[in-house]
């Protein structure tokens, strides 16, 4: 059984449990799930249902080339069938399952309100069901832990990720980088040679003017990328779907109190890493960082982290907001990245996308470049 069968064997099972006859994926402009690439390996624009008493997907994409070749699924229908409108795609899907009466049909919790309104009266002999703890939130769970196929994934984009890292340091350090606009583009142009889809985000780059801010704006700019000070460049690559995110701090000539914002920056990496094991809670990571930051007179203006998977920010998170859930578990791949940020001295960020083992497995090599 391939991948894909394997992960929509394991909702089948959990629809049963809820008295869900039928699923309803969509990824549209507007609405965009990455669980079809993780079910199907379809890349994007599709809608996909998945039927419980027939154990079979059927999935309608909008361009019907490129799910013949990307795409695993037991039925493939265009979208162009249905006009490409899901609210009509959902009764086709329906029929062609055979789906009894009475059945319990979910739709994606992401849908609006009038929206979902209208399934009901598209669909009067079904039980319509759009909910935040259903079917989105299953898919959720299972995607936060990393299966076999995806952790052979990982470690060849940790591969072109650190790559690009040596490169990166070499070729500033040389002065065959110069602006920011090279660092980025130097970026994108070595992602797509060593077979990756792109930047799993816009390349951010900012010299000692702008790296005081969380994240640049522009991205990158013309203007210098080293100077005297802290120069931020933070970014990541996407391969087969999954995304690497790390964030590198340059340094030149740094005055003693840029030092200071370095060494809280590293000891604060430092505490949440050693911390990162199955069982512990993401927010009590995140709240032990607060802590230290404190008692340094500083904020950590942002999250600590977060997962990384299909999108780039994903389930689990690490802060220490009060409504933050979760528990790290074995397979996770989350990201550790504390910054310091201070309009007068500049800003810095360390960052590694890390797996969780046993303890903390740290699958980038990011680092602090003195230049």
């Amino acid at each position: 059984m391939n991948m894909y069968k394997t992960r929509c064997e394991a909702l089948y099972e959990w629809m049963g449990k809820e008295d869900i006859a039928l699923v309803m994926f969509e990824d549209a402009e507007g609405r965009r799930d990455p669980a079809i690439r993780w079910l199907t390996g379809q890349p994007g624009d599709a809608v996909l249902f998945l039927a419980a008493a027939d154990r079979k997907s059927l999935l309608m994409p909008w361009d019907i080339n490129m799910a013949h070749l990307f795409a695993e699924a037991d039925a493939v229908v265009p979208y162009n069938d249905c006009g490409r409108i899901a609210i009509r795609a959902l009764p086709c899907a329906a029929d062609h399952f055979r789906i009894k009466t009475r059945s319990r049909i979910e739709i994606p919790a992401v849908t609006p309100y009038p929206l979902f309104l209208n399934y009901q009266k598209e669909l009067p002999d079904y039980e319509v069901v759009c909910r935040n703890n259903g079917i989105a939130a299953e898919v959720e769970r299972r995607r936060m832990v990393k299966d076999e196929e995806e952790m052979r994934i990982y470690k060849t984009l940790a591969s072109i990720t650190n790559g690009l890292i040596e490169k990166l340091e070499k070729n500033v350090k040389d002065k065959t980088l110069t602006t920011e606009t090279d660092v980025a583009l130097f970026i994108e142009s070595e992602a797509r040679k060593q077979g990756c889809e792109g930047t799993s985000f816009e390349t951010l780059a900012a010299g000692p003017s702008r790296s005081f801010g969380i994240h640049a704006f522009p991205g990158y700019t013309s203007a210098s990328f080293i100077g005297q000070g802290l120069s931020i460049l933070d970014f990541g690559l996407t391969y087969q779907g999954y995304a690497s995110d790390v964030t590198m701090t340059f340094v030149h000539d740094a005055t003693p109190e840029q030092e200071k914002l370095l060494s809280l920056m590293k000891q604060a990496y430092d505490l949440a890493f050693a911390m990162v094991k199955p069982g512990v809670s993401a927010r009590d990571i995140a709240i032990a960082v607060d802590e230290l930051y404190g008692r340094n007179g500083r904020t950590l203006p942002h999250g600590l982290g977060h997962g990384v998977g299909l999108e780039i920010h994903e389930a689990p998170f690490i802060r220490s907001k009060s409504e933050n859930p979760w528990i790290l578990q074995r397979g996770m791949i989350v990201t550790i990245e504390p910054g310091v940020y201070d309009p007068a001295l500049g800003g810095c960020r360390f960052e590694n996308d890390v797996l969780v083992t046993e303890s903390a497995e740290a699958l980038t090599e990011t680092r602090i470049v003195r230049v």
